[in-house]
């Protein structure tokens, strides 16, 4: 069979699966990824065969996959997110995100180069790697709608949202270091300087311009309905092609364009009184909200089980040793939770929304988009091999005790917010 064949088959056998028993799926106490990723791993070298894919000779595809399960998964997560940015809420996400995630680097770094006898640059570009938390893997942990006040899910979310477009300045700074990306002085002024702070901009300019223009052509009957698929796909593709464009960085302006959009919204919708001409008038935004908020959701879902189940395929082409496992166990029970410890000290949270926040920093999508990215940049060949083995090791070992955890734990935690 060819290539393009094998992987129609497995899309095909995939979809008609989850459609037939993605119900049953939910009601296990585990996570759906844990399916989608044996799933992949049966489809793939060590099973039927059916899904040979491995990152040398299907890096493009495999990045491009990659790139667009985030963008989706990220501007999804956005659009949940629509409390007002003055908001003390954001301060948790923001502060895991920013210095927790340099924490998360640091710690992650040294753990290569004790257990995996990596060079300190090699051993950085895999931290960095494997840094960013994924926002979609354990939906049991997100946050569900805008109004949820639950500071744990809202921070997961949050931060997962941010992270994946921080965690390019590591990335290829890591690259510098092996001499594959741009000098220090390079780096620093574009890819932190510029690329950061531009990519948010973009991302809130292209959302704030986008839903404005969307909802005075619906409030005037000039907009037709049912085509919110058009507009949400296009203003994920405007935020990122812009991005992109400028040379800043494309994941945050895509979260960045969720969150403008939903905020938008909010506030729209906040401005209705008792005149039924402005209640009328704000149906527009809700209503156009709700539609926009299900269809992304169906098409994260669709992102979440194409990648997921490409990472399982892949997990069966490397080979994962002890030194590999202790590697990907030190990031989860090691790095997150003294990063979370040291960036949250401060902060009045109580100890077991505290323990939550450290537990539940779940690697996904975003590793094995870096990961396809920084091997496609140049990564040093002899080093390929380490690198992908220990990304889909942790994706692989976050997925699992993430999952498994995920269900029993947020019960507890949502009774002990009740009984508070």
């Amino acid at each position: 069979m060819t290539g393009l064949t094998e992987w129609f088959l497995a899309a095909g056998a995939l979809l008609v699966l989850m459609a037939l028993f993605g119900a049953a799926i939910e009601r296990l106490p585990i996570s759906a990824a844990i399916v989608y990723l044996a799933f992949g791993y049966a489809l793939g070298r060590d099973g039927v065969g059916l899904l040979d894919v491995e990152l040398r000779s299907h890096l493009p595809i495999v990045r491009t996959i990659a790139e667009i399960g985030v963008v989706v998964s990220l501007f999804s997560v956005g659009l949940r997110l629509g409390g007002p940015l003055s908001d003390a809420a954001w301060r948790v996400p923001l502060r895991l995100a920013g210095p927790g995630m340099i924490a998360t680097i640091v710690l992650a770094m040294l753990a290569a180069w004790a257990l995996l006898d990596m060079g300190w640059g090699v051993a950085l570009l895999l931290a960095a790697i494997v840094a960013p938390t994924d926002p979609v893997l354990a939906s049991e942990v997100q946050i569900r709608h805008p109004t949820e006040r639950d500071r744990v899910r809202f921070g997961l979310s949050a931060e997962g949202g941010l992270n994946d477009g921080l965690a390019a300045a590591g990335i290829l700074l890591g690259l510098a270091l092996v001499g594959h990306g741009p000098g220090l002085v390079e780096w620093l002024a574009w890819d932190v300087a510029w690329s950061l702070p531009a990519g948010l901009a973009i991302g809130w300019a292209s959302g704030t311009l986008v839903v404005r223009l969307a909802l005075a052509l619906r409030r005037r009957g000039h907009a037709a309905e049912g085509l919110e698929v058009f507009l949400v796909l296009g203003l994920i593709a405007l935020a990122y092609g812009v991005a992109s464009a400028a040379q800043a960085e494309g994941f945050l302006a895509v979260f960045a364009a969720g969150v403008a959009a939903r905020r938008l919204e909010r506030r729209e919708t906040a401005k209705v009184g008792t005149n039924p001409g402005a209640q009328q008038a704000a149906g527009a935004p809700a209503a156009m909200a709700h539609e926009l908020l299900s269809f992304n959701r169906q098409v994260e879902r669709i992102a979440e089980v194409v990648v997921v189940v490409l990472a399982g395929a892949l997990l069966a082409t490397v080979e994962v040793d002890l030194r590999t496992i202790a590697f990907a166990a030190a990031v989860l029970v090691i790095a997150r939770p003294l990063a979370v410890s040291l960036v949250l000290a401060r902060e009045r949270i109580p100890v077991r929304e505290r323990r939550l926040l450290q537990w539940f920093g779940i690697r996904g999508i975003g590793s094995l988009y870096w990961l396809a990215f920084a091997l496609n940049r140049g990564a040093p060949p002899e080093d390929a091999a380490r690198l992908a083995a220990a990304t889909l090791a942790a994706i692989a070992l976050s997925v699992v005790v993430h999952g498994v955890s995920a269900t029993p734990v947020m019960d507890w935690h949502r009774r002990r917010r009740g009984a508070a």
